[in-house]
């Protein structure tokens, strides 16, 4: 898989910042809800027919990523 940063994109006039696919307006949580509630990839891409399968998965790693990233910063808080 690619990296997410090629996929992804953060940019304050853009939907106020919150991270979006590059060259579109379609946020990540979007996306990243529907497969929550299990929705299959070719369905998302059907709904949003700009995205690929690897958009999709560069959304999933871009929220792991930050998940791991937060957890790092509260631990490294904590052992203050």
């Amino acid at each position: 898989m690619g990296n997410y940063r090629e996929r992804i994109e953060i940019n304050p006039k853009i939907l106020i910042g919150k991270p979006v696919f590059k060259g579109t307006r379609i946020p990540l949580y979007v996306v990243l809800d529907l497969l929550a509630e299990g929705t299959p990839i070719k369905k998302i891409i059907k709904f949003y027919p700009e995205l690929t399968e690897e958009d999709i998965k560069a959304a999933i790693r871009f929220a792991s990523d930050t998940a791991k990233h937060i957890a790092e910063i509260k631990l490294e808080t904590a052992r203050r």
